[in-house]
C-alpha cells in the first residue's frame, strides 16, 4: 500500500524551479531515502509533504486521498534546522509539543519517561534547551519527533552533529519504528545510513527526479561485472591471464598471504558461475564475490552524468 503519493510536484520561487514535476510512492513500512545534492529540492518537496508550502501544481495523496492538515496529527517532523526554544526546560518542551499532536498531559508525561529512560537522558528533564550541545539537541528533537507515535516519520538530515555512538542508537531506533510498521522517510548526504537503512530511494538533481527504486535493484543496475576473488596463501604460483571472456583489473598479496584478484566480465554470454568453473583451475579459491558499487558511488555518477546533460 501507498502511504504517501507524490503526483507531478512542480514549485518554483521567483525565477527558480525547486522542483519540475517530480512524481514518487513512499509505502507502508517501509524506509525511503530522499537524496539529492544541496540545494537540489528535497527540502522543498518535505515541506509541501508537511503542508507548509503548497505546490504550484500536482498533489501529494495520503491514503489514496489528497492531503489535508488534518492528516498531519499522523505524522512527525524533524526538520533540519532545529526548531526547539532555547529557554525551555526540555521536559516541558517535549510535553508541549506531544499536546499539540493531539496526546493528553498524562500520556505525554508517560511517553517522554519512556524514551528519556530508553536514550538514557532522564537527568535532562529540568535542564533548558540552550544548556545542551547541538548532539544533545539533536536527540531531544528527535524524540520531540515520534513522542506522539506517528504513523508517518519524516527526517531531514537526522544524523547532524551526532557523534558514531549516538548515530548508532538513532539507527537501531528507525529500524525499530520500521519494525513497528511505521512509514519513514530520510533525506541525509551519508550514503552509508541509506544502503543499510533505505529499502527505496529517489534522487532529485537540479529539481528534477534523476533516479528512483530499491536500493538493492540500483545497485544491480550499475552493478560492472566486476568480481573480487582470493586464492589461498598456498597458491603461490597462480597464472592468470586476459581472455576474450574477462580481463584482470587489479591484483595484490594480502598480508595474510593470500592473492586477490579483481575481474571483470567483458563477455554479454559469459556468467559469473562460468568464470568461477575456469578460475578454479588456477588454485584453491577462499573468496568469490561480486562487487556491487555503493550508493555514493551511484549518487556521484548520476548527478555528474546529470550536471553534463544540463549543460549540452
Amino acid at each position: 500500500m501507498n502511504v504517501l503519493e507524490i503526483k507531478n510536484i512542480t514549485k518554483k520561487f521567483e525565477k527558480k524551479i525547486a522542483l519540475d514535476c517530480v512524481s514518487c510512492n513512499i509505502k507502508e513500512g517501509k524506509i525511503f531515502g530522499l537524496l539529492g545534492p544541496n540545494g537540489a529540492g528535497k527540502t522543498t518537496l518535505i515541506r509541501i509533504i508537511n503542508q507548509i508550502l503548497l505546490p504550484d501544481q500536482g498533489e501529494v495523496l495520503y491514503k489514496g486521498r489528497k492531503i489535508s492538515l488534518d492528516d498531519l496529527i499522523n505524522f512527525g517532523y524533524l526538520p533540519e534546522e532545529r526548531g526547539l526554544y532555547k529557554k525551555m526546560k526540555v521536559g516541558e518542551q517535549l510535553l508541549y509539543l506531544s499536546q499539540l499532536k493531539g496526546l493528553s498531559r498524562k500520556e505525554a508525561i508517560k511517553q517522554a519517561k519512556y524514551y528519556f529512560e530508553k536514550f538514557e537522558i532522564t537527568t535532562w528533564w529540568d535542564k533548558k534547551v540552550e544548556e545542551l550541545s547541538k548532539g544533545m539537541q539533536q536527540k531531544v528533537q528527535f524524540i520531540g519527533t515520534i513522542l506522539h507515535n506517528p504513523e508517518v516519520i519524516i527526517l531531514d538530515e537526522p544524523f547532524t552533529g551526532l557523534d558514531p555512538i549516538n548515530i548508532s542508537i538513532f539507527k537501531k531506533e528507525i529500524l525499530e519504528l520500521k519494525a513497528k510498521n511505521k512509514t519513514i522517510i530520510i533525506s541525509t548526504h551519508i550514503m552509508p545510513s541509506v544502503e543499510e537503512l533505505c529499502d527505496e530511494i529517489v534522487l532529485i538533481n537540479n529539481s528534477k527526479k534523476v533516479l528512483e527504486g530499491e536500493v538493492y535493484e540500483i545497485k544491480n543496475r550499475f552493478k560492472e561485472n566486476i568480481y573480487e576473488v582470493e586464492y589461498s596463501k598456498y597458491a603461490d604460483t597462480i597464472t592468470i591471464s586476459h581472455n576474450i571472456n574477462y580481463k584482470i583489473i587489479n591484483t595484490y598479496k594480502t598480508n595474510n598471504n593470500t592473492s586477490i584478484y579483481f575481474i571483470k566480465i567483458i563477455n554479454n554470454d559469459y556468467t559469473s558461475a562460468d568464470l568461477l568453473k575456469d578460475l578454479l583451475n588456477s588454485g584453491e579459491i577462499i573468496r568469490f564475490n561480486e562487487i556491487l558499487p555503493t550508493m555514493e558511488e551511484i549518487f556521484v555518477k548520476v548527478v555528474k552524468e546529470n550536471e553534463v546533460c544540463i549543460r549540452n
